[in-house]
């Protein structure tokens, strides 16, 4: 679990391909402080294993499914990669709950200067969209980020100067492909509200809890 707060940006130093999956070295320092072998460290949003580390170089062992369903297989010697290690007991928690496991690939559509912000369309499949709600949270390669609009192919999002500085999300331009991961909680109501609205037309609720539950979301502005 992390929080979408980047503690660096790394340094890719390779990725080699064995098969049908990958090993990817990466440069970092700050995330390695009181890190093990087995910890889970986010890379641009995708949760990867850390499988050994030396000095400042990371190593991850990168499977068939996270290549094929992420931008970790895209990555080059020398690209800037967003850094973070898992969340723990006693860390502060910014940002929003992000699990690591990418939903889908987006694509930077737009930049437009906003003061001294810019705002960035990101086109989105319907996967990642379906739950993504007006000033809710979206992990966009693993930053955590707040949604301004969600429109009908896509949403967008409004970069501060530190975040533009700070992150990879500087970097890219228009046409770039982004990993992303709507927030865990709105996937968690809108599988209960589906559930629920199924239990209807076929009997009573599955029990008194799940219909207590279903009238304090339609309080706070939930509908099923």
């Amino acid at each position: 679990m992390f929080t979408g707060l980047i503690v660096e940006l790394g340094e890719v130093t390779s990725l080699v391909r064995k098969g049908e999956s990958a090993r990817l070295s990466v440069r970092g320092r700050e995330v390695l402080r009181d890190a093990r072998t087995g910890d889970s460290i986010s890379v641009n949003g995708v949760c990867l294993t850390l499988t050994a580390f030396e000095g400042d170089r990371l190593a991850f062992d990168v499977s068939f499914e996270t290549l094929k369903s992420t931008t970790i297989g895209q990555l080059r010697p020398r690209d800037k990669v967003n850094l973070e290690p898992s969340l723990r007991p006693d860390s502060r928690l910014g940002g929003h709950f992000v699990t690591g496991h990418v939903e889908a690939t987006g694509k930077i559509a737009a930049h437009e200067p906003v003061g001294e912000a810019v705002r960035i369309r990101i086109t989105a499949p319907a996967a990642v969209l379906t739950y993504l709600v007006e000033k809710g949270s979206v992990a966009v390669d693993g930053i955590s980020l707040t949604v301004v609009d969600v429109l009908d192919e896509a949403f967008t999002v409004v970069i501060i100067p530190h975040t533009f500085a700070m992150t990879t999300i500087g970097f890219k331009k228009t046409g770039d492909t982004v990993n992303l991961e709507p927030d865990i909680l709105g996937k968690y109501v809108a599988k209960f509200l589906s559930r629920h609205s199924l239990a209807r037309t076929q009997g009573p609720p599955e029990s008194p809890s799940e219909d207590s539950l279903l009238s304090a979301l339609k309080r706070s502005g939930f509908t099923a």
